[in-house]
């Protein structure tokens, strides 16, 4: 059943998170298809799209002809509530499947906070939560991401589970899957035994932990002799898979809404508290030429206006200079803005800086994660003082007006003195801005260590909520200044993320109780109770001071000492003990480390130096050229179906980046964040149809208005249709004078005597209610007619005014008592509008 059409669908919060339709997504025949994938994201869509890794597995998959993957996310509250209600099962965007119906479902775990939306998933897709009850008909359940280097915690709900780079397991899983389809593999139990021999593919039903008296893991026993761990999957050069460029073009705004693109994987700078630093090893580079062509061909298919260059420090990039000066070269011109999203500030210099500025000023977020120069020589952050300020020197005086820093409290070895010197240093940083203008010119973000796994700090214990707090309401206390706002993760967040980080299988039953009490989207403030995570935690005799306050020995068995990330527990422990010394270690990109990852064969370090980069177009002219009045035009379109469900804003993104697909060069404002020209007449209600809306735009060039037409048509998703396209002078804006609605009122028996009522009367007041408060609007000054067209249709015509004004639905709501409109679904669609 499509939720689409269903008439409580438009009353739930941002329904464009679940229409689909979208640009460059994918749609195959099921007819074609030997092995279908739901690739499931347990969060809501505007953070799921945010993922490159979803993006790669999309497109990986959907290049082979036998394969298809289809998407899902996790539903907000509203829709989940609605879901049960009606006994609707979860679909997918592509083709409204049921995810039952799929061949494999392939969560993605970026983070521990997500895994009560996994249950949420399952249950609305009738699949059994655990592993061990699922039937041979069931789709085969598997994981992948970060948070799976510890995949204890939920282990009893996956089927199998991908250690690493996923990009070749994965691929190599769907084959074992249609091998099994085709009748080459037996059962569900020989499809796991397949499974088992991919590299870096874990099958939790193959181990069996034991527990000591103290309830800790005391041994992790193989039930196969010949696969006693899993290693990490690897892939030695990333260049050599294919990635995204055709990306799904999102309606709704995404959290991280640009195009991504990872320039390089693995780090080698060795802080001892980065978790992702150590298991994504070694670091392998993107080409500077294959990044470049990538961007230019993503870039043209997308519309994007923003490249964001991925990496676990983008600064490191041996040639990121040059890299940017080439991109900037052809992509400034296009009004692409580039963005660096993980700096270490002594990675950042004036070049980089004066190139990135040259279209607009994207934010600078710098880690600089503890206050004092001891601390970061423990944790292996080689930052002195003057390096931070001289960083931020450098970005206020090139025209920055703010700055974001990030630090953490709670690591291993932390001193009052360390609180207190973040406070000093926050405002060191502050006064560079000198009297620059700006409300705040420095961000402090602020979050409690949480030790991970296959880290040198995994041993350690975690401070308690309550230090926490006081270390937290230290730092607010000491930077109480104009010039410096304080931001800061929940303590109590924290507190549940360091239980699931380090902990082990018994916690799966919390997780499910957690669930059962109504446990969701625990990363999200406003969501998250810690009452009842300490109730499920309670139910199954769990106590979190076990997972989170006690220290480890180094000898101890741990909960994933059977996953191994290439890193060799004699390397943690040796960092471990450099780190009590206060012992830097190098960065091992000039001398190898003996970490374990690498084997100098098959795996290595894959660096491209300081690259001399030849840009794929010429440089830009010196002068500028000669100012042309830019070409005003006026179209006209339809919107209709599904589209119907975007709003204003999601509108315009969705044209300003078909524009840009079409090659249709917009003219842009002037000043610190340019904006295309374009406008529309009036803001159309989400959930109304329309045949006739107006966007006014400024082309740079003169264009055939047919051409344009033709050229933006071929751009748009279904539902938004182009009616015309003409030239119009440059001027007045156009205003909306009056609109024309036919309104359907299904299941509804119309007395027409409140019509009559309606239009005899000199007022007829209705309280709008809007964020601001309530107000009273004389409905019927805005109404020019409304009369019957049919026992359940009426044809509404709106005079618009600079005022406040009501959307259709609220007058014929307004108009008729409650009573006879109970049980009614309303449907509007615009049929015509009268410009001044």
């Amino acid at each position: 059943m499509s939720i689409l059409n269903q008439a409580w669908f438009s009353t739930i919060r941002r329904p464009s998170r679940y229409i689909g339709n979208e640009f460059n997504a994918e749609k195959k025949d099921p007819a074609d298809i030997e092995v279908s994938v739901a690739l499931a994201f347990p969060d809501v869509y505007e953070v799921g799209m945010s993922h490159l890794g979803l993006k790669i597995l999309y497109h990986l998959f959907n290049i082979h002809p036998w394969l298809s993957a289809e998407r899902v996310f996790s539903p907000w509250i509203d829709l989940e509530k609605q879901l049960k209600q009606r006994g609707i099962h979860i679909c997918t965007l592509e083709t409204g499947r049921p995810l039952i119906d799929f061949d494999i479902i392939g969560f993605s775990l970026q983070h521990e906070l997500c895994y009560t939306n996994v249950l949420t998933i399952l249950d609305l897709s009738g699949i059994p939560l655990l592993a061990a009850e699922r039937r041979e008909k069931d789709p085969l359940v598997i994981a992948g991401g970060p948070a799976c280097f510890n995949p204890e915690p939920v282990a009893d709900f996956f089927d199998a589970i991908v250690i690493g780079d996923g990009e070749e397991a994965a691929t190599r899983i769907c084959r074992a899957v249609r091998e099994q389809k085709r009748g080459h593999i037996r059962d569900r139990e020989e499809l796991l035994d397949h499974l088992r021999r991919i590299p870096g593919v874990y099958i939790p039903g193959f181990f069996h932990i034991h527990y000591g008296p103290d309830g800790a893991v005391a041994a992790i026993e193989p039930k196969l002799p010949d696969y006693p761990f899993v290693s990490k999957a690897i892939i030695p050069d990333i260049d050599e898979y294919p990635y995204p460029l055709k990306q799904v073009v999102p309606f709704t705004e995404l959290v991280h809404d640009r195009l991504a693109l990872e320039i390089s994987r693995g780090c080698t700078r060795g802080c001892r508290f980065c978790q992702a630093g150590m298991i994504y090893r070694p670091v392998r580079e993107r080409s500077p030429a294959s990044i470049l062509e990538k961007a230019r061909t993503a870039l043209k298919l997308t519309g994007y206006e923003d490249l964001s260059l991925l990496s676990l420090s983008t600064g490191d990039y041996s040639s990121i200079e040059n890299l940017i000066q080439a991109l900037m070269d052809k992509q400034a011109r296009e009004k692409v803005a580039i963005s660096l999203p993980s700096l270490r500030i002594n990675s950042l210099s004036p070049q980089m800086i004066e190139q990135i500025k040259r279209v607009r000023k994207t934010g600078f977020t710098l880690a600089v994660e503890a206050g004092t120069e001891r601390l970061r020589k423990i944790i292996n952050k080689g930052l002195t003082q003057e390096d931070i300020l001289e960083m931020a020197r450098m970005v206020y005086t090139s025209g920055w007006n703010l700055i974001k820093l990030y630090f953490m409290v709670g690591l291993p070895f932390e001193e009052t003195e360390d609180i207190l010197d973040i406070i000093g240093l926050a405002k060191r940083v502050a006064e560079c801005a000198g009297r620059r203008g700006g409300k705040n010119r420095l961000n402090i973000s602020l979050s409690t260590f949480v030790p991970k796994s296959h880290t040198p700090f995994m041993w350690v214990r975690q401070i308690s909520i309550e230090e926490s707090r006081k270390r937290i309401q230290m730092i607010r206390d000491g930077l109480r200044d104009t010039r410096i706002h304080v931001k800061w993760n929940s303590p109590e967040l924290s507190w549940l993320e360091g239980i699931l980080s380090r902990g082990d299988r018994k916690l799966s039953r919390a997780i499910a109780e957690a669930w059962k009490l109504g446990a969701r989207f625990d990363a999200w403030g406003e969501q998250f109770r810690m009452s009842v995570w300490e109730n499920a935690l309670r139910h199954c005799g769990l106590d979190a001071r076990d997972y989170l306050h006690r220290e480890r020995d180094p000898g101890d068995v741990l909960p994933w000492d059977h996953i191994h990330s290439g890193v060799t527990g004699d390397f943690l422990k040796n960092e471990w003990e450099r780190a009590k010394k206060s012992r830097p270690t190098p960065d091992c990109r000039k001398k190898c480390l003996e970490c374990g990852v690498c084997d100098h064969d098959a795996v290595d370090p894959v660096l491209f130096g300081d690259s001399i980069i030849q840009p794929i177009t010429e440089a830009p002219v010196s002068t500028p050229p000669a100012a042309v009045s830019p070409q005003r035009y006026r179209l006209t379109f339809e919107k209709r179906a599904h589209a119907k469900y975007l709003s204003h804003l999601e509108l315009t993104r969705l044209f300003i980046r078909a524009f840009r697909r079409a090659g249709l060069s917009l003219a842009y404002s002037a000043g610190f964040h340019p904006m295309p020209r374009l406008s529309y007449v009036c803001a159309l209600p989400v959930g109304t149809e329309s045949l006739q809306e107006t966007l006014d735009f400024d082309l740079v060039e003169a264009d055939n208005p047919m051409d344009v037409k033709q050229k933006i048509s071929h751009q748009l998703p279904s539902g938004v249709n182009i009616v015309s396209v003409h030239k119009i002078r440059r001027g007045k804006k156009a205003k909306l004078k009056e609109s024309s609605f036919v309104v359907t009122l299904k299941g509804a028996v119309l007395n027409k005597q409140h019509l009559d009522g309606f239009m005899q009367s000199d007022h007829f007041p209705l309280i709008k209610k809007t964020k601001k408060g309530e107000h009273e609007i004389d409905a019927r000054n805005l109404v020019k007619s409304i009369r019957m067209i049919s026992k359940n249709q009426l044809m509404l015509v709106i005079r618009h005014s600079e005022g406040p004004n009501l959307k259709p639905e609220e007058i014929v709501r307004g108009i008729f008592p409650p009573d006879e409109l109970r049980d009614t679904t309303i449907t509007i669609l615009k049929t015509k509008q009268i410009l001044s």
